[in-house]
Order: structure tokens, then sequence, then C-alpha cells
């Protein structure tokens, strides 16, 4: 069970003259919310996740070493915004099979205070651990980001991926730009409102559909069709704690039963690491299938959950989670967050769901008898990670890989090197920072049903797909990547 869960935010001042916040300052402060030292004297493994603001041999020691635990073992992550959620199902495992007492989670990012001591001529400054300290076990083997015909043209970044996966998505809908525009918009206005009524989101200002959609000086466009304020938002100083343990171990901790929450099932499972191998790009077999799976395993069905929160670092995530699982990303009457999501909650790169953990676990404390969804995903909608949590304890933790059932369902053929005439089938289209679009990605159904994804280079055709739908359009390729519209 869950028996202790923190949060902080840190918005101080960014000061080079002034010893920064570290990562761990952030994992500390919120460890010691979640819970007192009894328990870190009790905690016998502790597991962080990934880093991306400074650079540990050995993250998960030193945190024991701050908050004075003395005999524990060690993990260290590897990157993936599922994490939080496969180390949480993996310490209930490991409990559950006496391999564990007492396992502390924890992880947090400065990214804020690095690019803000970095703007103004500063460093952001890590406590170091010299050689003699081992480097941290990893939990776990990495799946790769992509394939090689998205790193052949350099589609490589979140920003980029997610619009393609919006453009299917809206075209799958047959959906006008405009239609889709006020629809997208309404969905993360909603998200905005959670996050409004969140005491640890880091937006909390309440922000209008309207304001969403249009671009501005303070909301540019990203990568049509999103803004800024649809993209996730890891310029956040941010960490988050939770502490698992047996029932025994928290009675003999004398941890007051109100604050107990049980993890009632777990599933993990990975969509394939090319996107261009997919079948469908609005569609994601391992969250179909294993979200699924882990409301079979607690017994429960989706119209049984009072609580979900969707890994929402953009709009197309949520939606295509929402389809695979069988709620409506359109009904304003059911909530897809209890945090606000990535762009408000905050965007702490691979540790946003250790936050929804926690802002569940708080949820369900209030509301003695509900039931939580959680969904985790990293990469490109590649690699995910479910949870179901309640107060009401459960015959036991169960938990599934469920890898080989999504390895059975139906990819698509990836052409590296393609040359000839195509259907596009997706696009998105990337601004510079003077707003100015310069090139657009193509995903292109080939005539015999293959896939190819190219680059249109010349910036007035990239403005086109701007100003018109091109979905559908026919499309030349050449053999080295480039496209040009018929």
């Amino acid at each position: 069970m869950l028996i202790g869960y923190g949060q902080v935010n840190h918005r101080d001042e960014i000061d080079p003259d002034i010893r920064s916040v570290e990562p761990v300052d952030l994992m500390e402060g919120a460890a010691r919310q979640a819970a007192d030292a009894r328990v870190f004297e009790a905690v016998d493994s502790i597991r962080v996740v990934n880093i991306l603001s400074a650079h540990y041999r050995d993250p998960g020691l030193l945190l024991g070493q701050r908050i004075g635990a003395s005999d524990f073992t060690t993990l260290y992550s590897p990157i993936g915004g599922n994490v939080p959620q496969s180390l949480l199902n993996q310490a209930c495992l490991d409990i559950q099979r006496g391999r564990a007492g007492v396992v502390l989670l924890a992880g947090a990012e400065t990214w804020r205070t690095r690019r803000g001591l970095k703007a103004k001529g500063g460093r952001l400054v890590w406590t170091v651990q010299d050689d003699s300290v081992p480097l941290a076990e990893i939990s776990g083997e990495d799946v790769p980001m992509a394939g090689e015909a998205e790193i052949r043209i350099a589609l490589d970044r979140p920003a980029y991926v997610y619009p393609l996966f919006e453009q299917a998505l809206r075209l799958a809908r047959d959906e006008s730009i405009e239609d889709h525009r006020r629809r997208v918009s309404e969905l993360w206005a909603r998200f905005n409102a959670v996050a409004v009524a969140n005491p640890h989101a880091w937006i909390r200002k309440p922000a209008s559909a309207e304001e969403i959609a249009q671009p501005g000086p303070r909301n540019r466009m990203i990568s049509w069709p999103y803004t800024k304020l649809m993209n996730s938002n890891n310029m956040v100083d941010q960490g988050a704690a939770l502490i698992v343990a047996s029932v025994e171990q928290a009675q003999r901790l004398q941890i007051p039963a109100e604050r107990w929450i049980y993890p009632h099932a777990g599933t993990d499972a990975h969509d394939t690491s090319s996107i261009a191998e997919r079948d469908e790009l609005h569609r994601s077999p391992a969250i179909r299938i294993g979200g699924a799976r882990v409301l079979e395993l607690a017994g429960l069905g989706i119209d049984d959950v009072d609580y979900v929160d969707l890994y929402s670092c953009f709009p197309s995530a949520v939606q295509v989670a929402a389809a695979e699982l069988g709620l409506s990303a359109d009904d304003p009457a059911r909530p897809l967050t209890v945090t606000g999501g990535l762009t408000f909650a905050g965007g702490p790169w691979s540790n946003y769901v250790m936050h929804s953990i926690a802002t569940t676990a708080e949820l369900l404390a209030a509301n003695p008898g509900r039931r939580a969804l959680i969904t985790a995903n990293g990469g490109y909608l590649t690699k995910h990670s479910f949870g179901v949590y309640s107060t009401e304890p459960p015959p036991e933790f169960r938990w599934e890989d469920v890898q080989s059932a999504v390895d059975r369902e139906p990819t698509r053929d990836a052409l590296v090197e393609w040359e000839g005439i195509g259907t596009i089938e997706a696009w998105t289209t990337p601004f510079d920072r003077d707003g100015q679009p310069q090139k657009a990605f193509v995903a292109v159904r080939t005539p015999d049903g293959s896939r190819a994804l190219a680059v249109i280079a010349d910036p007035a055709a990239a403005q086109a797909s701007v100003s018109e739908d091109i979905g559908g359009a026919k499309v030349a390729v050449t053999a080295d990547g480039n496209a040009t519209l018929r």
C-alpha cells in the first residue's frame, strides 16, 4: 500500500549569486512531506526516476543520506514518463514477494532553474559524488524512442510527433480544421480548470479555450496545430515522493489507516518504437490491451472508476488513451485528469506520474471507497504503464506484462527509402521563434498500404500546409526523404 505521498514546487527567484536548488533538495522536501524519521529508518529500498537537470552517480544513495535512512539498496530508472507507475508496480511485487519491506520512490527536476541560470550566465550546481560511489543499478531495460525512418528525417522530438498524431485523429474523425481547433482547445481548457483547483499545480491561472488556441506573443505556435499552451511544460522545479509498504509494516510504523491507499493492479507494455511501423497513427494497442487488462485484474469496468488521470503531455495523447479505454475526451462531466496535466500542473520530464499518483492518493484519502485509474506514457505514445488504486484493500496486488498480446497486433511496413507518389495521412508543421513555418513533416501512405515519412522543405509549401487541409493530398517523395505537394 501507499503510506506516504508528498509533492513540492520551488518558485524562488533565480539568482546566479545564490546557491541554486538541485533535484535532490526537492526529492528530500517531497519525502519529508510524505513521511517522518521513523519511516525513513525503516526504508530498505530507494528508487529514483531518471533526472535530466542534474547528474548524480547514485541519486538514491544521496537521498537516503539526506533523510537519515541507514540500510537500503538503490535503483535508478531509464528515461520515460511511464517510469513512476512502472516503479510502483515493481515495488508492490517486491514487497509482496519479500524482496523489500519499505520502498521510497522519488523524482524531481529543476529544469526551470537550470535554464534560468544559463540565460543569466550561470549554471546549475549539484552535489558531486566522487568516483568512489558506484553508479546506481538501472531498473529495467529502456525502449528506443524512435526507429530508422524517424531518425533519418529528424522527426525526433515530442513537439513534432504528437501534433502528427493530432492530425491523424482529426482526419480519422473527418473533422474540419476549425471544428477540431475548437474541440481540442475546449478539452485543454477543462484540464486548465482542474489545475486552477489543484494546489500542487505549477500554472493555476485560468485560461479559456480561445486563449489556448489563439497564437500570440506569450502563446506562440510550436508545431501545427499546437500552440505553446498545448505542449508539455518542462520549465518547472518540482519534486514528488511515494512510500510503499506492507500492511504489517504500516501497522508497525503506526501509520494512520486513513492514509492507506491500496494499489489493486498494474500492467505494463509498449507499442512499436518506430512510429512509421504503427498500424494507425491515432491508435495504441498497448493502451487498449494494457488498460483493459489492468481493470480486469482489479475486477472493474471503466465505468466503475471514479477518478482518471490520463497521461497528458499533449492533447493527442489524451484523446488516443480515452478512445482506447472507452472514455470520451469530449465529455465535460467526466474529467480525464486529477492534476491539470503536463501543460498546467507541470511536466517535470519523466516524473509527472509521481505527481499524478500522489494527487490521486490525496483524493482517495479524502473520499474513501472511491477508485482511480492512472495511465503513464513514455516516448511517443510508446511505453505504457497502468495502475488502479483505492482505499479498499484488494485480495492481493496483481500485475501483468501484456507485451505478448500487444506484439500480436498488426503493424505496418515502414519504408525508410522510398520514391513515388503517395497520399498524406498526417502532417505537422514546426514554427520558428519568429512565428514562421519552415518545413512540414508528412506521413505518407504508399499505393501498397505501406508508410513512408518525409519532409516538405520548401517554406512556401510549408506555409500552405497551415492554411489548407492537405490531408489526403497527393505528394511526391524522393529517395532522400524530400516531399513535394502535387
